[in-house]
């Protein structure tokens, strides 16, 4: 497996959601995630020690496609600027892996009040 890169943008006040494939290392197709387990954390930097969680889906187990999501509630609470990311997998065995990583710029709202 081969550690994705992708960068996000992330409006803030609104819902957020990015389809992904977690692929093989050959890039020859997706990794099946049957039995894994997924997380995702959103930080300012990657020695922070505040975050904010990042709701993972699995969309697909044998092709490998997943779903990150925030809700627009936990991403108006969050500060404009970049951040980083990753979507940390746990195979079945136990071992953990990063398959996808990035960052995210995280944009004010302009009409945010308006509504």
């Amino acid at each position: 497996m081969t550690v994705f890169v992708k960068n996000l943008i992330i409006n803030s006040g609104e819902d957020f959601s990015e389809d992904l494939n977690v692929l093989s290392a050959d890039g020859s197709g997706g990794v099946n995630l049957t039995n894994y387990g997924v997380a995702s954390q959103l930080r300012k930097h990657a020695d922070s020690t505040s975050f904010v969680g990042i709701a993972v889906t699995i969309l697909s187990a044998t092709t490998g496609q997943i779903n990150i999501s925030i809700a627009s509630t936990i991403t108006a609470t969050i500060k404009p600027g970049r951040h980083v990311y990753d979507v940390m997998l746990t195979r079945p065995s136990g071992a953990k892996l990063i398959a996808v990583e990035g960052t995210a710029l995280v944009r004010a709202g302009i009409s945010t009040g308006c509504f």
